[in-house]
């Protein structure tokens, strides 16, 4: 299991509005070359979205179904890689005074991920999420600030 964390220094809300915006996940999620989205509302349950993601000369399609959404503390995705392979990928945005503190926890579900998970694939990953997150800070952090709503 491979778990990291950023501060993010923007609220939980605006966060997760970049979170929420099916558009920006190729901006944030490293490897992603192209999305599209296939079925329902990014990110209620259920709904999907196909990627590509390129290594090199090649290219490998799947698709990420959002398992579990609860805006705007947590998002969880299953991504799907074919022949690859599953992945469950959780986000959790805790607010931390001003700011939120993100959490992805992610782990192989199937396939040769599932099969050969170790520490060297937790070491990888460790490494793709501490990419993934300086790039959702910097989305997240370049957006413009939303006023607050008056009552």
């Amino acid at each position: 299991m491979a778990v990291r964390h950023q501060l993010v220094k923007r609220a939980p809300e605006e966060l997760w509005a970049v979170l929420a915006d099916r558009s920006r996940y190729e901006d944030w999620v490293v490897g992603t070359a192209r999305t599209r989205p296939e079925d329902g509302n990014w990110p209620e349950v259920g709904a999907t979205l196909a990627y590509t993601v390129r290594v090199g000369p090649w290219e490998v399609g799947g698709q990420t179904v959002v398992r579990r959404s609860d805006p705007p503390r947590t998002l969880e995705l299953e991504v799907d890689s074919g022949w690859l392979g599953t992945a469950r990928i959780a986000l959790e945005v805790r607010p931390w005074g001003a700011d939120s503190l993100v959490i992805v926890d992610e782990h192989p579900l199937a396939g040769p991920g599932g099969r050969l998970h170790n520490a060297a694939l937790d070491a990888l990953l460790q490494l793709r999420h501490r990419s993934m997150l300086s790039r959702l800070a910097e989305v997240a952090e370049a957006a413009p600030v939303r006023a607050p709503t008056g009552r």
